[in-house]
C-alpha cells in the first residue's frame, strides 16, 4: 500500500476546525446566493478566486465575508453538513466543531434557535454522512467581558446535545486585559461539565500556555507550538500528557513558521509531546484533514507508523465515547 493509499484509508478524527473557516466554496456559493448582494461572488468561477489563498490580510477578509452571510440557524446549518460531507469524503469520522456564539449573538440570533440547528446538523451528519459532530463554544478572545459572558451563558442554558467543550480563539495577546473574564468563564463551564479547550501558544508565546493551563484549566490546547522555548513548560506539557492540537499548514498561513519544512512538530515529537494533526480553517487555508496528513509524510518524511500514532492521539484526546474509541483504535491498528 503506496503512503497516500494508507492515508485515504485511514480514519480520521479532527480536534481543531472552526465553523467559519471549515466553509468549503460550495458551502459559501450556497450561501452567497441565499443571501445575495453581500459582496460575496455569487459565481463559481469568481468565488474561487476569490478563496484562492493569498496571504494572511486576505484570509481575513475572507474570513469576515463568510461571517457576513452568517445569517440565521439554517446558514449555520448549511455550515455543519458541509464539513460533514467534507470530512466524510477523506476518512473524517468524527469532528469537534468550534462554534462561536457571540457572533451569532450579534446579528440577533435566538439562543435557541442556533441550538436546535446545531442539533440537527448533528443528526444530519451522522445520518447523510457517517460524520460524528461535536461541538466546542469558543470566546472570541478580543471581544471581552459581554462576549465571555454570551458564550457561557448559550453553554449553559441553551447547549446543544453534541456540546462537549469551551475555548478560547482569536488574538491571543488581547486576553490579559480580559483575565478574571475568561477564567471565570472557564470556571463556570467547568463546573457545568464542559472540557476546557482554549488556544494558547499560536501567535504568542509560552505565556499564553501557561495562563490556558493555570487560569483556565486547559484538558486539550489549540497549537501550542510555541512551547519549545520554555524548558520547563516542555516539561510539563510531557510529563501530564497534555494534548496539543497542531495545525501546520495554518501555521504557515499565518505567518507563525516560515514554511512547513521549519515547523517545530516534528521536534515537538521528539520532546514526547502528545500532538494531534489537525486543519483549523481548511478550505481557506487550501488544504484538508487528510492534506495535513500528506503535508507530514511528504515534509517530514513520516510513513505509516508516525501518521497511524498521530491519528491514535486524536481518537484518544477526543470527547468520544470509549466504545467509539475503541472501534476507531481497532481500526486504526488494523490498518497499520
Amino acid at each position: 500500500m503506496t503512503i497516500d493509499a494508507f492515508i485515504d484509508a485511514l480514519p480520521k478524527v479532527e480536534l481543531h476546525v472552526h465553523l467559519i473557516g471549515s466553509a468549503s466554496v460550495d458551502t459559501v456559493l450556497e450561501l452567497s446566493r441565499r443571501h445575495p448582494g453581500n459582496g460575496v461572488p455569487t459565481s463559481e468561477e469568481e468565488l474561487r478566486r476569490f478563496y484562492t489563498f493569498t496571504d494572511f490580510p486576505h484570509f481575513a477578509r475572507v474570513y469576515r465575508a463568510v461571517n457576513s452571510l452568517v445569517r440565521d440557524p439554517e446558514d449555520v446549518a448549511t455550515l455543519v453538513l458541509g464539513l460533514a460531507k467534507d470530512l466524510a469524503g477523506q476518512g473524517g469520522r468524527y469532528a469537534e466543531l468550534q462554534v462561536t456564539p457571540y457572533a451569532h449573538h450579534l446579528v440577533g440570533m435566538p439562543m435557541r434557535e442556533v441550538t436546535q440547528a446545531l442539533d440537527l446538523a448533528a443528526r444530519r451528519s451522522l445520518d447523510d454522512h457517517g460524520v460524528e459532530m461535536a461541538y466546542i463554544f469558543d470566546i472570541p478572545g478580543e471581544y471581552g467581558e459581554e462576549a465571555a459572558r454570551i458564550t457561557v451563558e448559550h453553554a449553559l442554558q441553551e447547549p446543544p446535545a453534541a456540546l462537549v467543550g469551551f475555548g478560547i480563539g482569536g488574538i491571543e495577546q488581547e486576553r490579559e486585559k480580559y483575565r478574571d473574564a475568561y477564567r471565570d468563564a472557564f470556571s463556570a463551564a467547568r463546573a457545568a461539565g464542559l472540557h476546557s479547550v482554549p488556544h494558547g501558544g499560536e501567535m504568542s508565546g509560552p505565556e499564553t500556555i501557561w495562563e490556558t493551563i493555570e487560569g483556565y484549566g486547559a484538558e486539550r490546547i489549540g497549537h501550542g507550538i510555541n512551547c519549545l522555548s520554555d524548558p520547563r513548560l516542555v516539561a510539563h506539557l510531557r510529563e501530564t500528557r497534555l494534548p496539543l492540537d497542531v495545525c501546520p499548514t495554518s501555521n504557515v498561513c499565518t505567518g507563525q513558521v516560515p514554511d512547513l519544512a521549519a515547523h517545530p512538530l516534528p521536534r515537538m515529537l521528539e520532546e514526547g509531546l502528545y500532538v494531534t494533526l489537525n486543519s483549523d480553517d481548511p478550505p481557506m487555508f487550501a488544504t484538508t484533514l487528510a492534506g495535513e496528513y500528506r503535508a507530514a509524510a511528504r515534509t517530514f518524511g513520516f510513513g505509516v507508523q508516525e501518521l497511524a500514532q498521530l491519528a491514535r492521539n486524536a481518537v484518544n484526546a477526543s470527547y468520544l465515547g470509549e466504545d467509539r474509541k475503541q472501534a476507531l483504535l481497532k481500526e486504526i491498528d488494523d490498518l497499520a
